[in-house]
This record gives structure tokens, sequence and C-alpha cells, in this order.
């Protein structure tokens, strides 16, 4: 049985970024064993949430996030990454548009179990 031709071509945060344009709606974009790159536009505040089960990966790509917990705050900006731990209630904003890279295990909701109106689907591959 023939192997289907292999294609070898780096993924371009710009051009995917470049594909859509709604916020708070993560693309996943490549997979590494169980997890998900995903990125994302966003833009103004998110809920409250945590995730009990993994730690979260934010990587800046462009403008300036803001994480806020409930005992502080971390600000990222491009070329920064930072880790939010399993279990740490955190809430983003960003008061322009911010676009970054996501890393977290396959099947993670963006808002936890916070649920509401910005909880994504999930999968959603561009």
């Amino acid at each position: 049985m023939d192997m289907p031709k292999r294609t070898y071509a780096p993924i371009n945060f710009g051009d995917k970024l470049a594909q859509f344009t709604d916020r708070w709606q993560p693309r996943v974009i490549a997979e590494l064993n169980d997890y998900q790159f995903k990125i994302v536009r966003i833009e103004g505040d998110f809920v409250w949430h945590d995730h009990p089960e993994t730690d979260e990966a934010f990587i800046v790509l462009e403008g300036t996030l803001r994480i806020d917990f409930r005992d502080g705050a971390v600000t990222i900006g491009p070329g920064e990454m930072y880790i939010v731990a399993k279990g740490v209630e955190h809430k983003p904003y960003a008061a322009s548009e911010v676009k970054m890279l996501l890393i977290e295990p396959r099947g993670v909701l963006n808002t936890g179990h916070a649920g509401g109106e910005r909880t994504a689907r999930n999968d959603v591959w561009i």
C-alpha cells in the first residue's frame, strides 16, 4: 500500500489569525500528543473561571494581556508567556485586541466549569 505523500510546511500564526475576526473563539491549529495549540483573538473582559484538571499556557503574539487573580494580576506582552496553574481562578482581560496562542489538553473548555455566553465550541480547527 502506498503511503500518502507528506507535505512539510510551517504553521504561520499571522496567516491563521487572518482567517477569522471573531473574539473569544479559540481555533485549533495543531496537536501534540493530547495537547492542542489554539490561536484566539480577545478584547474586553472574560469570566472568572478555573481548570481543576490542568495548567493553561498563555502566549501573547500581539497586544497586552492582563490575567486577574483573586489576589493580584500579571500583565503579559508580545513574546511573553504565563502558565496559570491548575485550579487557580483567573480572568483574562484585554483593553484592546490581543492575539495569542493557548496550549492546553484536548477537550478543555475555555470557561472551565463557569459556562455562560463566552463558552466556545471545542475542536474548531483552522
